[in-house]
């Protein structure tokens, strides 16, 4: 991660203090429940909280004694030993680096998810009010991006809220899903520790408790979170990509806030470029590019090896802080995304009518033309429209074999917007359920 996309109350959750902060306090709530079992004597245990709590940990120091013993949380222990002293013997007793590891990394992932999931609640009240303020805007809908028929702003909206709702679910489950302790010693057997120790750190930590672990917790646990970032991470570019083609020159119905004293090139001084969906699209890349690694990280061999740890070490902060600055991203885009209702309706117009043609072919097909037939009328009127020799109306009812069976006001009739807003009100209903 870099510091250009990286939020502080997210990138902190991944600091050294942190993490130091977080392995003292797994080994310390091991200690006192150690000491209540009788394991260690309950003095040393207190002495430990006492000499330990408010600590600053010397990252540098750690650092330091690593690069001597080659071990990360031997180095931890060992300056910890420095601070507290003789006691310090008594910590770590039965357990195992991963137990520390491994619980670490589920309440940092825990606590990143949160603030993830904070993100997503500001993201859908960004899309509500927006879907609310332009329910009955009309704009055409496009398939291939070519126009197809009416549709609204506001159902166009809808359609990211849903998304993003069912992507909040699945980062919530996934949470759930990641928030376990693991305090169970070499090969997960508890031989040299007593599983009331992991329970009580669990507890005290707001972590659920691993089933069994092998030494290290299941990684399938870790691809399942990090596969829900990816799917949130391909939403958000989805509405990101969509603003963009809003925002294309020859298309203009809407467009990113553009601040004063704010801008686009340069070279070219008019220019009002789309930098933050086409941000958002590069961050969800690389929000993306982490689930794989994720997930060759669950085949580890036998017990435990340590091919997922310099995986983790790199995609933990990394798909957290993209993740976490994309979502806060996109929500300022839509809570100040300029939408332009005229232009939406000029586009509408752009190609005479046509957006009204399947309701043309039905009409033909409800008055007895078969619909081989009734395709074929309307599209050898459809056709010319589109080239811009005359309005799609104008043709059809001089068409003597659609005129056979439709009359001008039989016809005016089809080429009513209204038709195509009348279910509105339930697509939002079944949205937002209010």
């Amino acid at each position: 991660m870099i510091p250009r996309y990286a939020r502080a109350e997210m990138a902190d959750i991944w600091s050294p203090d942190t993490k130091y902060r977080i392995w003292f306090e797994i080994e310390a709530h091991a200690a006192m429940k150690m000491a209540e079992l009788g394991v260690i004597p309950q003095d040393a245990a207190e002495t430990v909280w006492k000499k330990g709590k408010d600590v600053v940990f010397d990252a540098d120091r750690i650092d330091e004694i690593e690069r001597e013993v080659k071990h990360d949380v031997i180095a931890f222990l060992t300056h910890l030993a420095e601070l507290v002293g003789p006691e310090a013997r008594f910590v770590h007793q039965g357990m195992t680096s991963s137990d520390v590891l491994d619980t670490c990394l589920s309440v940092q992932l825990s606590r990143a998810s949160d603030i993830l999931l904070a993100g997503m609640d500001r993201l859908l009240a960004a899309l509500k009010k927006r879907a609310y303020e332009h329910k009955y805007t009309i704009c055409v809908g496009r398939s291939h991006g070519i126009h197809a028929e009416p549709t609204t702003f506001g159902v166009k909206l809808a359609t990211y809220y849903a998304e993003f709702e069912r992507g909040r679910k699945r980062l919530a489950a996934a949470r759930d899903e990641i928030a376990v302790c693991a305090i169970s010693g070499a090969v997960g057997t508890f031989a040299n520790i007593d599983p009331s120790v992991e329970a009580y750190v669990a507890d005290k930590m707001d972590l659920a408790i691993e089933p069994v672990s092998t030494q290290v917790i299941p990684r399938d646990r870790h691809a399942a979170f990090f596969a829900a970032l990816g799917v949130v991470a391909s939403s958000i570019e989805r509405l990101a990509v969509e603003v963009r083609h809003l925002q294309r020159s020859e298309v203009l119905e809407a467009e990113e806030f553009f601040s004063k004293g704010q801008k686009g090139s340069s070279a070219m001084p008019h220019k009002r470029n789309p930098i933050l969906t086409e941000n958002l699209t590069g961050l969800a890349r690389l929000v993306r590019m982490c689930v794989t690694p994720a997930m060759e990280n669950v085949a580890l061999w036998h017990e435990r090896d340590i091919s997922h740890s310099s995986v983790e070490r790199g995609i933990g902060p990394d798909a957290t802080v993209h993740l976490d600055f994309a979502l806060q991203r996109l929500a300022g885009v839509v809570e100040n995304l300029v939408v332009y209702p005229d232009q939406m309706q000029a586009n509408l117009d752009k190609l005479g009518g046509l957006i009204f043609s399947q309701r043309v072919l039905l009409a033909l097909t409800q008055a007895g033309v078969s619909r081989e037939d009734s395709y074929s009328f309307v599209q050898r009127n459809a056709m010319p429209a589109w080239r811009g020799d005359g309005a799609f109306l104008d043709l059809l009812k001089a068409d003597k074999d659609v005129a056979a069976k439709l009359s001008a006001g039989d016809l005016d009739a089809l080429f009513d917007l209204s038709h195509h807003t009348k279910h509105v009100d339930t697509i939002f209903e079944r949205v937002f359920g209010d």
